[in-house]
């Protein structure tokens, strides 16, 4: 056990030094591509501001940190999410985590998750007509992602998490032009890319009450490119820390319990964020949550409320969102 602990330790703080040296010698930013990766669908982890990194929260955790399905107590974990995000764009994501033998083989995992863009009007450039322009008729554009992930127990309290998913994003034809020495003409592209995208976390539960640590490292690829310009996935290194604060107080009736998360993110493609998330629950049943993310320009307070039962739970987040109003998401989970 003690080697355990000091292996994660040491990895804590290389984590920690690697976060420091990376923010100080890559400054630049909004270098990514395949940004629906990083939009939350999952209505709980919204309403908490996305702080989920140290929390076991079955098959959900295939979108934030992988060990955090592998403490489930259940055989089968099932959600699906829809969110209403911003300018008409819909959000839906799918996740299913099944734990064989007990757990003895660890859990498994599938996630899904997908965008609708909406239609869009095409134009393409022609100097030669009036409006200086040519129609080229309404299109639509979709992406993709189907992931494969792996959880398991290695102590008593210390856990890890891998997934890698295959991406797919379909940005429609474009038309370039080709010049040569003698003329110059155009080309029809197709805009579409499938690179493969890796996560990976850990989790650690120490000696003290119902602390937990989580590290993650989320949507790690290769770099890929449309015509020109290269980028890469929009990779996001993740700190986090949690704990039922009830347990720093005497038993209370009604199995009371209010977990609290704190999340701290480095982003390759933007500044890093605070993210404090707060969970009260009542009976096992009734759950009213809240959270706070920090330098986000248009949304900065979340809240939400979540209703289980039999095995089954519904969870509603609602997120004010500056000028594009409000951002609402529903998730519904199955769990036997």
């Amino acid at each position: 056990m003690k080697k355990i602990k000091t292996l994660v330790i040491v990895f804590t703080l290389l984590c920690l030094l690697s976060l420091n040296g990376y923010g100080q010698e890559n400054k630049k930013l909004a270098q990514t591509g395949f940004k629906f990766l990083s939009v939350v669908s999952d209505a709980r982890a919204a309403a908490m501001a996305e702080a989920m990194t140290s929390l076991q929260i079955g098959s959900s955790a295939l979108f934030f940190n992988p060990a955090g399905m592998s403490e489930m107590t259940s055989l089968i974990d099932l959600t699906g999410s829809i969110n209403q995000w911003i300018a008409d764009i819909n959000h839906y994501t799918f996740s299913l985590a099944i734990k064989p033998a007990n757990g003895t083989y660890g859990v498994l995992g599938f996630s899904l998750q997908s965008v609708e863009y909406g239609n869009f009007y095409g134009t393409q450039v022609n100097s030669g007509t009036e409006l200086g322009y040519d129609d080229t008729g309404i299109f639509s554009l979709n992406a993709i992602a189907i992931g494969i992930g792996y959880a398991k127990q290695l102590t008593d309290r210390f856990s890890v998490g891998g997934q890698i998913r295959w991406a797919r994003q379909d940005l429609g034809e474009s038309v370039i032009p080709v010049i040569t020495k003698l003329d110059t003409g155009q080309t029809t592209v197709t805009s579409e890319l499938t690179p493969f995208i890796f996560d990976f976390g850990t989790q650690y539960r120490t000696d003290f009450k119902s602390l937990v640590f989580g590290i993650s490292v989320r949507n790690y690829s290769r770099e890929v490119k449309y015509v020109e310009e290269g980028f890469q996935a929009p990779l996001t290194f993740t700190l986090g820390i949690s704990m039922n604060v009830m347990d720093l107080v005497d038993e209370l009736p009604l199995n009371q319990k209010l977990f609290m998360s704190i999340d701290a993110s480095h982003y390759r493609d933007h500044p890093e964020q605070i993210k404090i998330g707060l969970d009260y629950q009542l009976m096992n049943v009734l759950s009213l949550r809240g959270g706070y993310i920090s330098k986000n320009d248009e949304s900065g307070f979340t809240f939400g409320v979540g209703i289980s039962q039999f095995g089954f739970s519904f969870d509603y987040a609602y997120t004010p969102y500056g000028i594009f109003d409000k951002v609402q998401r529903m998730t519904a989970r199955f769990s036997m």
